[in-house]
């Protein structure tokens, strides 16, 4: 399977250390998150907690609809944390297909 443009940010990103994987590095961030990105095929309690750190972040919150753990590198993981601004308005503008807005950031 190609990669999109997204996976390929996600990919700069951890490339860069700008990005923490799973909700046990994300609920230690005091802050510095401009983008959250969770995986289609989460469970009930894992959207809850990723809502929640969209509110605490004030921070976009895309889905991606397959192949999440493929682009973040990780088994088991569903959301990251986008921790560079540069990257998340990158992703934000190159979303495609298997990814969609699922709440704005508000300013």
């Amino acid at each position: 399977m190609a990669k999109g443009k997204v996976e390929t940010f996600i990919g700069f990103s951890i490339k860069s250390g700008k990005i923490s994987l799973g909700s046990g590095a994300i609920s230690t961030l005091r802050g510095g998150v401009y983008l959250l990105i969770m995986d289609g095929g989460s469970a009930k309690n894992s959207v809850r907690l990723a809502l929640k750190f969209r509110r605490r972040f004030n921070c976009p919150l895309i889905v991606c609809k397959s192949g999440f753990e493929d682009a973040v590198n990780k088994p088991g993981c569903k959301i990251a944390a986008i921790k560079d601004k540069g990257f998340a308005k990158a992703i934000l503008e190159s979303i495609d297909g298997n990814y969609e807005l699922y709440a704005e950031g508000g300013e």
